[in-house]
């Protein structure tokens, strides 16, 4: 991979992480108190909260690759990409009895996460080029 394309994948990848991480502990530790003024029901802001952490775990290890394997930049994209569409998908739908602010907190949510996918997607652009196929 191109050294510039490398480590702005690496960057964005380990910011991504840590902001994941993060989130997921204020969802976990937090769900009781936000459930009333998101709308968030705590049986969902529990899992989404654990998810984030093994989503967290998951950057780190990607980022930690000395050479970041294309496959493995391009899940972190995908995966973005769907939480992106997930989150708008909640928003839409009448699953959650989300507040005004639990669907002002989704929508920058599904943002913030489509801008991560944007910046990893362009690092995997910027460096696939000198990628081996598969790698």
């Amino acid at each position: 991979m191109d050294g510039r394309g490398q480590e702005l994948l690496r960057t964005v990848l380990r910011v991504d992480g840590w902001s994941t991480a993060v989130f997921g502990m204020v969802m976990l530790a937090l769900a009781g108190p936000l459930s009333g003024p998101l709308g968030l029901p705590v049986t969902w802001a529990v899992p989404f909260g654990v998810a984030m952490l093994g989503g967290a775990a998951a950057l780190g290890l990607i980022a930690g690759y000395p050479r970041i394997p294309a496959r493995l930049a391009a899940m972190a994209v995908a995966g973005n990409g769907m939480s992106a569409v997930a989150m708008l998908a909640l928003v839409a739908s009448p699953l959650l009895p989300l507040t005004a602010l639990g669907v002002a907190f989704m929508l920058v949510g599904a943002l913030v996460v489509a801008v991560y996918a944007v910046l990893e997607f362009a690092g995997l652009r910027r460096a696939r080029p000198l990628t081996a196929a598969g790698s």
